[in-house]
């Protein structure tokens, strides 16, 4: 009925690594059965480290089987029981990888003894292999080897159907609990009380530190996305082994949400938030003036030191905010980087552009309209208020930019009229205008999505 495996390995994630030896158990519900036991031809090399920690060496598995030697005779193995294992995740991702690899298709149910033992047994210092085998007296032969941890994880698992009392295992085993897609340490609870709505969530670790900060438009069905075996960014890593909570803000709406993610990682600097450690790509408009004396515009990416007109957080938005100030103030769309035709732009042809691309218009006329339009990129923006959805229904949200420049989000009672600036900030959360943040704030005033806008004088 159960088959209790523990494999090792050439590295930590199934996506790049292979088997190195598996070992299955079987337990028929009452007692311990027979058990298997090889090692693998990785078909590539072993790191030293792993040699270190397993005692498997090149030499050992040169004569042993490939994976798709023995897949058949694995597959036969665990067909039709339930998988078993120490942190289930890791074991199960390599064995589905291999098998995709020489085109099986296995499924099963599983269980991880991780998450079973703290349900079952709680109030143990660790649950690691090493530490609840120590608890319960289980000796381990062979430690890190696939023999050894499977034998002990058995025994284990044979403890733990003997200690469930409730009937959890069962419970665990529903059809859609959702228990085995969570990360061996998470609390179901935690899961549970997830919000389907608009927000920021924090993974902390044992200790209570924020170890990654995310947003959705959906908390539950983001999170649940990260922990399926289709989410390989977050095999790649040992996060989920790291994960002990969860906690969330709601923010109302995903604007709100883009912004206060990018602050809190900001501020909390956790060590999985790896993109926004890093340069993000932006995009701005830069100006500058041709041989022939014409101010000209241009959309680029936003190089580490260099000052755009304005920034934006996708290309596209930098392009529609550009045609915008082109039709607006009768600008040349050559003259502004939107079109790289030879000779005459395409507007001049149908009597739009007024010959700028093609000296028939001096500099002098054409860069008046120009600065024009710069001066409205920023420096005379209006004072207004983005409005969106609030975290509950009776309530609304306004993110405030004051002169072209972010303040900050707040929330308030939707019966409410938004009149005076001055009234309007005394429930705004200041930020600091970030790049990240500017460029979010520029696309969407850029790409506004019908959202309702208030101007203040």
């Amino acid at each position: 009925m159960y088959a209790i495996v523990d494999i090792e390995t050439t590295g930590g994630y199934a996506a790049y690594h292979r088997i190195t030896e598996i070992a299955i158990w079987y337990h028929d519900g009452v007692h311990i059965q027979d058990h298997y036991h090889t090692l693998i031809n990785p078909g590539r090399s072993i790191p030293s480290y792993i040699t270190g920690l397993t005692g498997i060496t090149q030499q050992m598995v040169f004569e042993a089987p490939p994976f798709e030697e023995v897949a058949k005779e694995i597959h036969e193995k665990l067909d039709g029981r339930i998988f078993v294992a120490h942190n289930a995740h890791f074991d199960y991702s390599f064995l589905k990888k291999e098998f995709e690899q020489v085109g099986i298709n296995w499924q099963s149910k599983k269980l991880c003894t991780v998450r079973l033992s703290r349900k079952i047994i709680p109030g143990l210092r660790s649950y690691s292999l090493g530490s609840i085998a120590e608890s319960l007296g289980i000796k381990i032969i062979d430690r890190h080897r696939a023999g050894g941890d499977a034998g002990a994880t058995a025994k284990l698992f044979d403890q733990l159907l003997k200690r469930d009392n409730s009937g959890y295992i069962a419970k665990v085993l529903k059809r859609n609990s959702g228990e085995t897609i969570l990360p061996p340490n998470l609390p179901k609870e935690d899961f549970d009380r997830l919000p389907a709505k608009p927000g920021v969530y924090y993974f902390q670790n044992a200790r209570g530190h924020v170890i990654y900060v995310g947003k959705a438009v959906n908390i539950k069905k983001r999170i649940a996305g990260h922990f399926t075996g289709d989410a390989r960014e977050w095999n790649r890593s040992k996060i989920r082994d790291e994960i002990h909570h969860i906690t969330y803000e709601l923010t109302g709406n995903e604007l709100i949400a883009l912004i206060f993610e990018s602050q809190e990682i900001r501020r909390l600097w956790p060590k999985y938030n790896l993109a926004q450690k890093y340069r993000v790509e932006e995009w701005g408009i830069f100006d500058y003036e041709d041989r022939n004396g014409y101010l000209r515009f241009a959309v680029n990416t936003v190089a580490r030191g260099s000052r755009p007109l304005v920034r934006f957080s996708m290309k596209g938005d930098a392009w529609n905010f550009l045609w915008e100030k082109v039709r607006e103030f009768d600008l040349c769309p050559k003259l502004s980087g939107l079109q790289v035709s030879k000779g005459l732009c395409f507007d001049y042809q149908t009597g739009i552009c007024r010959g700028a691309c093609m000296n028939i218009e001096s500099p002098r006329k054409y860069n008046k309209r120009v600065l024009k339009a710069k001066e409205s990129f920023s420096g005379n923006q209006e004072t207004v208020g983005i409005i969106g959805k609030g975290r509950s229904h009776g309530e609304k949200s306004i993110v405030l930019i004051e002169k072209g420049a972010y303040v900050g989000f707040g929330f308030y009672d939707k019966k409410m009229e938004l009149t005076e600036l001055a009234s309007v900030k005394q429930f705004i959360k200041t930020g600091i205008e970030t790049p990240v943040v500017q460029s979010l704030v520029q696309s969407y005033l850029a790409n506004p999505k019908n959202a309702e806008m208030i101007y203040f004088e």
